[in-house]
């Protein structure tokens, strides 16, 4: 099995909705774009990736909403070096289709008291439905490292949620430890690196907000 030597997982620059969450109520949230702004930081990004990939092979996977499209162009990657593939199961963590923003608020709170992984918005997804469908892609990953044209890297352009489950499936990380994490900010990065004893180490954590708090020892 022929590994790549990095996965990087990028989340997608600042969104009309990270600015202005009233444009849920007029537009679904697979359709909204990078702000000026959003644009702005998926190109220092760019610039950063294309330092470390140099001459490198890229396999990309990017979730089929517009900003994580934009933020993938915006990275000015050569054509010629990169293979793009849409991952439907890359995707934001659905929240129902056309929102109220007040309920949305409300929902939040009830999310924030009751916990990210196991809360479902109405008519949309909990944190563990996400968990399972970045697990099933996993398995497809991993297949795709037995082909023989497989890229030396591997760049995910996705959301922060989706970012946090995927290392928590890869590391086998607790939902205590899922929980007591934040996201990373838009245009941020998290690299798993291979190293010489065939495992794979993230090259920084999440910022914590809480400490851990296991109901057993598996936490």
């Amino acid at each position: 099995m022929a590994r790549p030597q990095r996965i990087v997982l990028v989340r997608h620059g600042e969104s009309q909705g990270n600015s202005d969450d009233s444009v849920y109520e007029r537009e679904p949230d697979h359709a909204l774009g990078l702000t000026a702004k959003g644009l702005r930081q998926a190109q220092k990004t760019g610039a950063e990736l294309r330092d470390v990939f140099g001459d490198e092979r890229i396999s990309v996977y990017v979730s089929p909403y517009r900003r994580t499209h934009e933020t993938l162009a915006a990275f000015g990657l050569d054509p010629e070096r990169i293979r793009i593939r849409e991952e439907p199961r890359l995707r934001e963590q659905d929240w129902g289709n056309w929102q109220d923003r007040e309920d949305v608020r409300l929902q939040k709170a009830y999310r924030d008291a009751y916990g990210h992984f196991f809360y479902r918005f109405a008519q949309g997804e909990s944190g563990a439905d996400v968990y399972d469908r970045v697990d099933a892609f996993l398995e497809s990953l991993h297949r795709s490292f037995e082909t023989n044209d497989h890229f030396q890297n591997v760049l995910l352009v996705t959301h922060g949620l989706t970012m946090r489950l995927f290392c928590m499936r890869w590391f086998h990380w607790s939902v205590a430890e899922f929980e007591s994490l934040s996201n990373p900010g838009n245009g941020e990065t998290r690299t798993l690196l291979l190293g010489p004893d065939g495992r794979y180490t993230l090259d920084r954590p999440f910022a914590r907000w809480r400490t851990p708090e296991p109901y057993g020892p598996t936490g």
